[in-house]
């Protein structure tokens, strides 16, 4: 479910699997992204508030509309289980 609403949210500027898309938007799997530096709650806050860039030269996230807390929880673990799997904890 997380892997489905992140490909219809996310995708168009984090890139498939949140490899980041050049000039669009960075990288979630990153190191910049782990548990320890930016929380779960960072993923809520981005979504609700948007994000003024501060990491990368991409500019600001702008908040997203139409997404649920299950949504956004959902597309956290997708998120989290793809750092994982590239040795990112």
């Amino acid at each position: 479910m997380g892997q489905r609403a992140f490909d219809a949210t996310c995708a168009a500027c984090h890139g498939s699997n949140a490899t980041g898309k050049m000039g669009f938007g960075p990288p979630l799997v990153h190191k910049i992204y782990e548990p320890n530096h930016h929380a779960d709650m960072a993923f809520v806050m981005a979504v609700q508030n948007g994000v003024r860039a501060h990491h990368w030269p991409f500019g600001d996230m702008p908040a997203q509309s139409g997404l649920t807390k299950a949504d956004v929880g959902g597309i956290t673990t997708y998120v989290r289980e793809l750092q994982r799997a590239n040795g990112i904890e």
